[in-house]
């Protein structure tokens, strides 16, 4: 299990900061939208930033790259299939990232649906999803479609049970209301409804999760349930053939949920 802890950013973001298996005052950065969060976590850590991991383009999660990298000399890598902020290495499906002077090494994932050449990094357990997958819910179709993005939730879904989720924001709660609403006899949803309404009381973080609770209260994991199936139908007012139908009418509808 890698140390992983949250820098907040902005209203709602998690920019994952990762020590070094090999040395634990080395760091890696994942997806840095605020570069000033990030150096503030850094000084209060005492870490020395060794890499930068983005996830896809946008503002939230590249804004703090260059000026990052410039001050640390911190390699950059990041999807192959989209802009970057700065030179760095770009990373497609099937790549195995290996940061060996770290200790660290992850198998990169395609996941377009979000944005066309979003990526995930997959290791040591662990899954940085960016904004593909978050707990009980998954990210806006900005660029892909809806067969796009089912198709990246399957390949996820298919990682072990035990795989903690490390997503970009902190969006549980909404998520879940929007779980219970699609299946209000889910008794997993509805614990965990309670449980993380207690935590947001608190301020407290709700990730990561993990992927075996995710297939239990995620809606966009479900599509192919016959309860999840019966809500989407319900909702459009009629039949949808396949998974990828009832995936775009729930996404659809938790689009304009409130």
């Amino acid at each position: 299990m890698l140390d992983v802890s949250p820098v907040r950013a902005f209203s709602d973001n998690y920019l994952w900061l990762i020590r070094a298996p090999l040395d634990p005052r080395d760091a890696v950065v994942v997806d840095p939208g605020d570069a000033r969060a990030v150096e503030d976590a850094l000084e209060r850590k005492d870490l020395s930033l060794r890499a930068i991991l983005v996830t896809h383009h946008h503002a939230d999660h590249v804004g703090g790259v260059a000026e990052l990298a410039v001050r640390h000399g911190a390699k950059v890598f990041g999807p192959a299939k989209e802009r970057m902020p700065c030179a760095g290495t770009p990373l497609d499906d099937g790549t195995d990232l290996k940061l060996e002077d770290l200790g660290l090494f992850f198998h990169v994932m395609a996941v377009p649906g979000h944005t066309l050449g979003h990526i995930a990094y997959h290791g040591h357990g662990e899954l940085f999803c960016g904004d593909t997958l978050f707990s009980a819910g998954c990210g806006r179709l900005f660029e892909g479609t809806a067969g796009q993005m089912l198709d990246s939730l399957d390949r996820l879904a298919a990682l072990p049970d035990d795989t903690r989720i490390y997503c970009a924001h902190e969006y549980t709660l909404g998520n879940l209301r929007f779980a219970a609403a699609v299946e209000p006899g889910n008794v997993a949803v509805m614990e965990t409804l309670e449980a993380v309404s207690a935590l947001r009381a608190k301020d407290a973080i709700t990730l990561p999760s993990t992927l075996g609770r995710e297939r239990r209260i995620n809606p966009f994991l479900r599509c192919r349930e016959p309860t999840v199936r019966s809500a989407a139908e319900a909702h459009a007012g009629r039949s949808l053939p396949g998974a990828a139908d009832v995936f775009a009418v729930i996404r659809a509808w938790k689009d304009g949920f409130r």
